[in-house]
């Protein structure tokens, strides 16, 4: 894929009240995303099956008040057995990183939408190769533990973030999984007000034809205008933007193995809330792509697991208009 992204011009925070998230946050992806997994191909992949760039990073915020430690568990982390996309015989890796520590979040690089530069910046806390593990098939598999001050601790947020990378290693299969933040080794339990972002999103939709994905980019006071682009979306139905004054406003979309770009201004009402960018699938067969939004500086903005506050509603105006009788 020839197409570059445009790299981070500026540093993007993300103010405290964004804390305070509930279980689903910490499943990425969630339920509330109605997607059911993230999707990385081996490095020897073609990018015509939905993955540009066979990376993916995705941020985790602990609050500061939670003292315990945490873990990063995988779901299926293996390329092997019945969810993975298998091309020849499962010849792929897949590499797993947690980072913490100074510049782990706030490097530029590291919230760039392509795995360039230093996007492993930071203290490596953790790494491991998965392959073709029969044991691991479909089964959670626990990083960690972490102390929360392992993290990077972010002030606008008033968290420590980690950050987890996923890089496909040499082979052409495609890895099927997902992602918890956990305060157990052997289950699932959310951390509680913690958190997940991402800048960049690689994920498999439902198969079911008619099905509703969601997408939840965050728009600060600072943003006057995005970009919203897709990568492979096959033509497979349509992606529309809502918002508390945008009654599900077309985004642009392109066929198989290309990018789309839609731009979409943004005004004062929608600031320093969550956008819906929902995905409504046309047809019942696999279908992997890339989503990432910029502002009008050409800096990501951060995708959320979970809207920040309410669900992002449109407000229908009601005009009232008086009948004068005659007398």
């Amino acid at each position: 894929m020839n197409q570059s992204k445009n790299h981070i011009r500026f540093l993007v925070f993300i103010p405290a009240l964004l804390l305070g998230f509930t279980y689903y946050a910490q499943e990425v992806p969630s339920l509330k995303e109605n997607i059911p997994y993230m999707v990385t191909f081996g490095l020897n992949s073609d990018t015509s099956l939905g993955d540009d760039d066979f990376s993916q990073t995705v941020f985790f915020a602990v609050p500061k008040q939670h003292l315990a430690p945490v873990y990063v568990r995988i779901f299926d982390p293996e390329t092997f057995g019945g969810l993975d996309e298998i091309k020849e015989g499962a010849n792929t890796r897949m590499k797993y990183f947690v980072y913490g520590g100074k510049d782990s979040y706030s490097d530029k690089d590291a919230r760039n939408t392509n795995p360039v530069g230093n996007y492993k910046s930071g203290t490596l806390l953790y790494s491991r190769i998965f392959g073709s593990e029969k044991e691991t098939d479909q089964k959670w598999v626990s990083m960690g533990p972490f102390n929360p001050e392992q993290g990077e601790f972010v002030a606008e947020l008033d968290a420590y973030v980690f950050k987890v990378i996923i890089d496909g290693m040499k082979g052409n299969d495609g890895n099927i999984y997902k992602l918890f933040l956990s305060t157990k080794n052997t289950e699932n339990v959310a951390v509680e007000g913690g958190n997940a972002f991402v800048y960049e999103y690689s994920v498999r939709l439902q198969m079911a034809a008619y099905s509703l994905a969601h997408l939840y980019p965050y728009a600060d006071n600072l943003v006057t205008s995005i970009n919203i682009s897709c990568f492979d979306f096959d033509n497979d139905g349509q992606i529309k933007l809502y918002s508390n004054v945008k009654n599900g406003h077309l985004v642009t979309t392109m066929d198989n193995n290309e990018w789309s770009h839609s731009i979409h201004p943004i005004i004062e009402e929608e600031h320093n809330k969550c956008l819906d960018l929902q995905i409504v699938k046309n047809g019942d067969f696999k279908n992997d792509m890339v989503f990432y939004i910029t502002n009008q500086y050409n800096a990501p903005i951060p995708l959320f697991i979970k809207p920040i506050g309410e669900l992002p509603k449109y407000k229908y105006k009601i005009s009232v208009k008086s009948i004068v009788k005659p007398k």
